[in-house]
């Protein structure tokens, strides 16, 4: 059936080239207004259509490059980005406008702009999302807290902390990654964090957990969302803060991240088109909060 067609994604994209898809369109659309005259019923068919086609029009008009330069202005000390003459948005509405001190992550979204091609690629926008996320969601307090609730469960389950004894590649890797980190840690922060060899008999000390906690509850809007990325995708908190600290670069983050993979490409080699895509996905992630954290002087 053609409506049902048409609602397909993967139909368009695989099936059919954006032109036929607009022929397509406007004979559903022909279809739907003769049924419609002809029965009542059609009323209710149309409105669940119109979802659809509102989606169909709002991507074909989103996903395409429409300015020329982007580019950033600066006014009272702030740094607005710019699609030619329009400020670039987030997906909540609001201006990226940045303060005095991110200047470079201002040039750094805009450059992410101006390289994209003439369809529009999320995912490279890594900054970007970054940007947004501290500026819709970290304004509010609650939200703040209820994201570093989250996090702080990492600490508990942090991999860095727990060492197996076997085999012999990953116990070298674990000492050669990991310990250095948690030994950082403590001294850093100057409380207790326990190793384990042991995942069901496992307690990090309560006054570690409120500390780091705290920790993170102080972080700005944007750090929290570089920190947030960093725990995500490495699934661990303390390999984060080492981060955010200025304690690990981007490429040893991204090796102790992948201890576990390193230990299974050591034993039975690398899987082509998975551990490479990975290792470079893992550093692009780490790499774009890395960035969210510079500093420009005022």
């Amino acid at each position: 059936m053609l409506l049902r067609k048409i609602s397909n994604n993967s139909f368009i994209s695989k099936s059919i080239g954006r032109p036929r898809f607009n022929s397509l369109l406007s004979e559903a659309v022909a279809e739907i207004t003769d049924v419609a005259a002809k029965s009542q019923a059609a009323g209710g068919w149309i409105q669940n259509l119109t979802p659809i086609l509102i989606h169909y029009t709002a991507a074909e008009r989103t996903m395409k490059r429409f300015w020329k330069t982007a580019n950033v202005s600066n006014s009272n000390g702030r740094h607005i980005v710019h699609l030619d003459t329009r400020k670039l948005r987030t997906p909540a509405g609001n201006v990226i406008d940045l303060p005095s001190n991110k200047g470079a992550l201002a040039l750094l979204i805009a450059h992410e702009w101006q390289s994209q091609d003439k369809v529009i690629k999320a995912h490279a926008l890594p900054i970007t999302s970054l940007a947004s996320r501290a500026l819709d969601s970290f304004k509010d307090q609650s939200e703040r807290i209820e994201t570093c609730d989250k996090l702080i469960k990492y600490f508990e389950t942090d991999a860095t902390c727990y060492f197996e004894d076997k085999p012999s590649q990953l116990v070298e890797l674990q000492e050669k990654h990991w310990r250095p980190i948690v030994e950082w840690a403590n001294k850093r922060y100057n409380t207790p964090i326990h190793v384990f060899e042991n995942v069901l008999a496992s307690k990090q000390p309560e006054e570690s957990r409120k500390l780091l906690h705290n920790e993170i509850l102080q972080f700005d809007a944007f750090t929290l969302a570089a920190f947030e990325r960093i725990v995500m995708h490495t699934k661990s908190f303390l390999i984060a803060l080492a981060v955010v600290d200025g304690h690990l670069s981007i490429e040893d983050a991204s090796q102790a991240a992948r201890v576990e993979v390193l230990s299974q490409i050591a034993r039975w080699g690398e899987v082509e088109d998975s551990h490479d895509v990975d290792h470079h996905d893992i550093r692009k992630q780490i790499g774009s909060a890395a960035c969210t954290l510079i500093e420009s002087r005022a």
